[in-house]
């Protein structure tokens, strides 16, 4: 399951301390694809040159999967945080749901690392590069602590 470079680097960014919280702001707040914000900071730390078209084609890659797929999982998640069911016991169920949502991700980054540029040398500056290059396809402002957290850890 576990064997592209780009999930691999997933797993252990997301696990480092203030990663997941700030990938959760710019997800939450701005709108962000924590999947595309991932290959963004892989790319960066890789040394994979990004540019605005390089970022749009991998945006428009990942659209109709996270809005038919991960979006209707996240959401499925989310509201089983609540007692739906009162009475019954639907933590199990929930933890399906998480499992197929990760398993989703996995899918998108793996799309990703598919369309990633050849590697070249790293850049200073490359994360907040990539990062703002993202805001601007948005059209909006990326939450500055959660990207200062991210280009950090």
């Amino acid at each position: 399951m576990g064997d592209d470079p780009l999930w691999r680097f997933a797993l252990g960014f997301y696990a480092r301390p203030g990663a997941a919280p700030a990938c959760l702001a710019l997800q939450d707040e701005a709108g962000c694809d924590v999947m595309l914000v991932l290959w963004l900071l892989w790319c960066a730390e890789d040394g994979r040159p990004l540019d605005a078209g390089a970022i749009a084609a991998a945006d428009a890659r990942l659209a109709r999967w996270r809005a038919a797929v991960i979006e209707p999982l996240r959401a499925a998640r989310r509201a089983m945080k609540e007692a739906l069911l009162p009475g019954v016991e639907t933590e199990a169920c929930r933890g399906c749901v998480k499992a197929v949502e990760l398993e989703a991700e996995r899918l998108a980054l793996a799309a990703l690392s598919a369309m990633a540029p050849e590697m070249c040398s790293v850049e200073a500056g490359a994360a907040v590069r990539n990062l703002a290059l993202y805001a601007a396809h948005l059209g909006r402002a990326l939450p500055e602590a959660a990207v200062q957290v991210l280009v950090e850890v």
